[in-house]
């Protein structure tokens, strides 16, 4: 593989995203497929931001052990990441670092001074000197400025020239064949996808790292042709958000593991009341507050089992922008012919991480289409049918009279505690779990990876599976990913495990919640490989953990 890796790092404050993200561009532009991942602390202002931006030619999804550059905002950056990358160029910020046993530096402040830019603008000089670091052409670096910042694009580029012409190539990086792919943070797919499901409305209180879906929607809202609305906490919002399906309109709502808790209650009204509705979920460290800002695989069995009672529930769980995509839109779907709530089960590496995706490529999913009343005869919103699946009329239909009700109820919505009528209610919903089982059989509940034959395998789940794809293809071991992990695709697991003499759960948590899972379904991990540092798993981590393992 041709890669290189680049650290920008700074204060909280200083860009540092936006910084790492037109690094990515510059890569983007050079042909390289990118990714990248960010790192800060829960802090509005202060303590050490960095960025990790990784291109290769192929695509990737995982940040590495190595640093090939080092982009130093502050001298905090160069005292801490220095010392792991002995052989790294270094370029930094003259005003700001005062200690540089090696490297190139440009004084910010004397070429905002001299060009009479904004403050703002001191990125662009160090994305300049950058560039000239790495031997890119400065036609490409004034392209990226004008694509990616148009709104102060001429102010930025001299700034940004300034710096380049002050510094000297020192590791070029070489263009390759290709075009340049569309940049997606893991939200901003989600975002889209239910966006093609055919999502109305969306509403969420901000929580990381979900928040950038809040915003990526609401910045977009008014093309996507939807309403974005920001209650005052979670509660609001998952009962806001049933109200708004009830209604009529496609509706999703957006949190993390603790916004999550508040919203429990109205999971089970969703359950009880037959209300469709997407709940997504990015997994961040806890337990409580934990570490808002870093990422974890510890609330899967809480999703799984969320809320009072029995009821069916989908929980799709993608490892990229791609399986996003994808099933963030079949989540809409699935939810709205089943009439169940539907998880989208992210986490903070996949949600905030930057890829390069190729949405042509993509593929498409089944589309089922709700079930619609047809006029015909008295409305009965809850009538028992064969498949267990009501027609849906919404408040206002002529001739339909449209109870919701949490409590157990009849056909008509009548709250009921009658025992024969309660488990003749129950068993309907039942049955829609059953149709949603083999419906789902027509999709790809579980991907195969690495080498198909091999019989030492990775099981993974969401992001995690990015670093088992790259190490799996060192060792020469098969990936197991069940993307549905509710109902489980026991058939589609089976098949994918076939010819396994040795699994081994690699997941970030510290119960192995997915090989739980798993052996509910027949089939046993005989190891895990756990992390659960709020930090994701390297491929030259992960490879090292699993030789411990399959190594006698």
């Amino acid at each position: 593989m041709k890669e290189v890796s680049v650290l920008v790092g700074g204060r909280a404050g200083d860009g540092i995203n936006n910084a790492g993200a037109l690094v990515a561009q510059l890569f983007n532009h050079l042909g390289y497929y990118v990714y990248m991942y960010t790192d800060y602390p829960s802090l509005i202002r202060g303590g050490h931001n960095f960025a990790l931006i990784r291109a290769a030619d192929t695509p990737v999804g995982a940040y590495n052990d190595r640093i090939d550059y080092l982009v130093a905002l502050n001298q905090e950056t160069v005292t801490l990441h220095l010392p792991h990358c002995p052989d790294c160029t270094v370029v930094a910020n003259a005003d700001q670092v005062k200690s540089l046993p090696r490297g190139q530096t440009v004084s910010v402040n004397a070429i905002i001074k001299e060009e009479s830019a904004p403050p703002i603008t001191g990125n662009s000089a160090m994305i300049g000197a950058f560039a000239k670091s790495a031997g890119i052409s400065w036609e490409i670096v004034a392209e990226v400025f004008h694509r990616h910042m148009p709104k102060a694009a001429d102010e930025n580029i001299r700034v940004a020239k300034r710096a380049y012409d002050q510094v000297q190539t020192a590791r070029p990086v070489p263009a390759i064949p290709g075009p340049a792919h569309s940049l997606f943070s893991g939200n901003e797919a989600i975002g889209l996808g239910l966006v093609a499901g055919g999502l109305s409305a969306y509403i969420a209180y901000p929580m990381t790292p979900a928040s950038t879906l809040l915003h990526f929607l609401a910045g977009n809202a008014e093309r996507f042709g939807m309403k974005v609305i920001h209650p005052e906490n979670e509660i609001a919002v998952i009962l806001m958000g049933l109200g708004s399906a009830t209604a009529g309109a496609k509706t999703a709502v957006g949190t993390s593991g603790g916004g999550f808790c508040l919203m429990t209650e109205g999971v089970s009204f969703a359950g009880m009341a037959e209300i469709p509705i997407v709940i997504v979920v990015s997994q961040r460290t806890g337990p409580s507050t934990g570490l808002p800002t870093y990422t974890g695989q510890a609330d899967l069995q809480f999703v799984l089992h969320a809320g009072q009672g029995e009821f069916p529930r989908l929980v799709v769980a993608p490892a990229d922008p791609g399986e996003a995509y994808l099933w963030s839109a079949a989540a809409i779907h699935l939810s709205w012919k089943y009439q169940i709530p539907a998880f989208v089960l992210a986490d903070k590496t996949l949600s905030e991480g930057t890829y390069s995706v190729d949405y042509e490529k993509l593929g498409t999913l089944p589309a089922p289409t709700p079930v619609l009343w047809d006029g015909e005869g008295p409305y009965r919103r809850y009538l028992d049918t064969p498949t267990g699946i009501s027609s849906l009329a919404f408040p206002g239909r002529k001739d339909a009279v449209v109870k919701v009700n949490s409590y157990a109820h009849d056909e008509d919505g009548i709250t009921t505690e009658d025992a024969a009528l309660v488990t003749r209610m129950t068993e309907k919903r039942r049955r829609k779990e059953t149709g949603l089982r083999d419906e789902l059989n027509q999709y790809p509940c579980v991907s195969v990876r690495g080498t198909a034959d091999a019989t030492t395998a990775l099981l993974c789940w969401g992001s995690v599976r990015n670093a088992c794809d790259e190490m799996a293809a060192r060792l020469g071991l098969r990936v197991i990913q069940p993307v549905v992990l509710f109902p489980f695709p026991d058939q589609q697991f089976s098949a994918a495990c076939h010819g396994v003499k040795h699994l081994i759960a690699v997941e970030e948590n510290a119960t192995g919640q997915l090989a739980a899972l798993a052996r509910e379904h027949g089939v046993g991990a005989e190891a895990t490989i756990l992390k659960y540092d709020g930090r994701p798993f390297t491929p030259e981590e992960l490879a090292r953990r699993v030789q411990e393992v399959i190594t006698p």
